[in-house]
């Protein structure tokens, strides 16, 4: 059954075969989505320049430039769309630039219609889901939510990547307690993505980096050992 978000929502398609790009416009229409499809990376920079999307679908392997390039230049022209990718590439590595690009979501092609339906809605929930009041400090670092930019301590700008800030929302989420690495990846990164799980640890290293933190400043990101890794904020943070 066709929900008012679905109706209301607008769906850019990236993809260059014209059988799988019409034919994933037409399933998508049917389930009540505004629908754009263009057929390279050109096309689809002038159709985010036009107009908003909810959800981009976009494929890596474009005749002109590759989807990594894309999501790139979409990120850094303030698209807050949920990005998609589709790729008939699973290596860790390819799946990692995905996400360092901007990238919300991954799926493998041959990719099922409901699975990639399902993948679509679960974006659109996780873009709905910011607060009206979506400003916070933690120890002095002002992060906003739906603006989805930090402030560090020293007024300036904290330069996060697309996973970086969503692993920071999921710690602040759940600070205080012991998040497994497995729990992360599947959070954050979502299901049904090969990534090593040590790949959390390189992404709290960074954040840690970022963020600049060290002792006593209020917060501290503690490896549980065994298991993955827990916020601790100090008394009276947040």
């Amino acid at each position: 059954m066709t929900t008012q978000a679905q109706t209301e929502a607008a769906v850019l398609v990236v993809e260059d075969d014209e059988n799988l790009r019409l034919t994933l416009a037409d399933n998508l229409e049917d389930e009540g989505y505004s629908v754009v499809h263009v057929p390279n990376a050109a096309a689809a920079l002038d159709a985010a320049r036009e107009r908003e999307y909810d959800v981009v679908i976009l494929d890596i392997m474009l005749p002109d430039v590759d989807g990594y390039s894309v999501c790139r230049r979409l990120r850094s022209a303030g698209c807050r769309a949920g990005i998609l990718m589709l790729t008939a590439r699973t290596l860790e590595d390819d799946l990692v630039a995905g996400f360092d690009a901007g990238a919300d979501d991954y799926l493998a092609k041959p990719y099922r219609l409901r699975e990639l339906l399902a993948r679509v809605g679960a974006l659109l929930r996780r873009r709905g889901a910011a607060p009206s009041g979506s400003e916070e400090d933690l120890a002095g670092i002002r992060i906003d939510r739906r603006a989805r930019t930090v402030v560090g301590r020293d007024g300036d700008p904290v330069e996060l990547t697309r996973t970086e800030f969503d692993l920071l929302l999921f710690l602040l989420d759940h600070a205080s307690e012991a998040l497994s690495r497995e729990r992360i990846l599947e959070e954050v990164w979502g299901t049904n993505v090969v990534v090593d799980p040590r790949t959390v640890d390189n992404f709290v290293s960074s954040l840690k980096r970022k963020l600049r933190w060290e002792p006593g400043c209020g917060f501290a990101l503690r490896a549980v050992r065994g298991v993955g890794y827990r916020l601790e904020l100090d008394e009276g943070v947040r």
